[in-house]
């Protein structure tokens, strides 16, 4: 297993289900992990403004007895005031674990090849693990067995997309993308997840055909206008409208839960009604992300504290 998690596949479905068999016991019983970073500091780049991120590491660092460390952009831009490597190099001699929210996947590799501690991805251009970590203990929760399940993504394929893809291929969930044509997944990433889902007896589909999302048990959406993107929401509306979460289709395809990654732009993506409503676990979905990425951590940094 590697010592980084840049896109998620270092783990394989034994071990992603021990993770997330950790992340459940931490949110269970979190004061028996209280000390499970302890004396260890992480620095947490940001590239990218954030919430649910950035809180999720910070207080979940904060309740492993660790010590996260933020630096943004004030210190200047990664690879202009000074090099990537040089930011590995430097912050691999003070801290335990680089946790790295960027704007290209190359940042990640570079930190990691430079880096002689961890490096986690917390979101990039091409994937979001950490997201589909959070979202896949949730559906733990929800239904038990994942590989009984079929997962609909609606919307913009991209970083949420390609990390959820690639999770239900791992551990044996059908998945469709249903994107507008122009906005389908990475062909590549797609293929990947194919290979792997054949290997785990599932299925992995991309359609831009709402019906394609027909017998899923759940639907996922994501904003339409992914961050650094210049379009308004208004813009992409008449584009995206037709892939909206709303009651209609989710009565139409027979899904009992929703998920959204947030931020949601209410009455875009999803409705009101429906992020509000009994079939959605959003607030669930967010809190999950501290839980497992604090089991990530735990597994990379401190191992034998398991």
């Amino acid at each position: 297993m590697s010592q980084h998690f840049l896109h998620g596949l270092e783990f394989d479905k034994t071990a992603i289900l021990k993770l997330l068999d950790l992340a459940k016991a931490l949110k269970a019983n979190p004061k028996d992990f209280n000390q499970a970073l302890r004396g260890l500091s992480i620095v947490t780049l940001f590239e990218k403004p954030s919430l649910r991120t950035r809180l999720s590491f910070d207080i979940g660092i904060n309740k492993l007895g660790g010590h996260a460390v933020y630096l943004d952009q004030q210190n200047g831009a990664m690879g202009s005031r000074e090099s990537v490597k040089d930011f590995a190099l430097n912050i691999s001699t003070w801290a335990d674990g680089i946790v790295a929210r960027v704007n290209q996947h190359s940042t990640l590799t570079t930190l990691a090849e430079h880096a002689s501690v961890p490096v986690v991805n917390s979101l990039c251009n091409l994937y979001h693990p950490c997201q589909a970590l959070a979202d896949f203990l949730t559906l733990q929760e929800v239904h038990g067995d994942v590989s009984q399940l079929k997962l609909a993504y609606l919307g913009e394929g991209n970083n949420v997309t390609h990390s959820l893809m690639l999770l239900a291929a791992t551990l044996g969930t059908d998945f469709v993308a249903v994107c507008p044509k122009g906005a389908s997944p990475d062909a590549q990433i797609v293929k990947q997840a194919e290979q792997i889902a054949a290997i785990n007896n599932a299925h992995v589909q991309v359609s831009d055909r709402v019906e394609a999302a027909a017998g899923a048990d759940v639907l996922y959406a994501d904003t339409w206008v992914s961050m650094g993107d210049t379009s308004s929401i208004d813009e992409v509306k008449q584009k995206y409208m037709p892939y909206q979460l709303n009651q209609t289709l989710l009565e139409q395809t027979g899904a009992s839960t929703v998920l959204h990654c947030q931020p949601a732009h209410r009455e875009f993506e999803i409705t009101s009604q429906l992020m509000d409503g009994p079939a959605a676990k959003i607030i669930q979905q967010a809190e999950n992300r501290m839980h497992a990425q604090n089991a990530l951590l735990i597994t990379l940094l401190n191992p034998d504290f398991i």
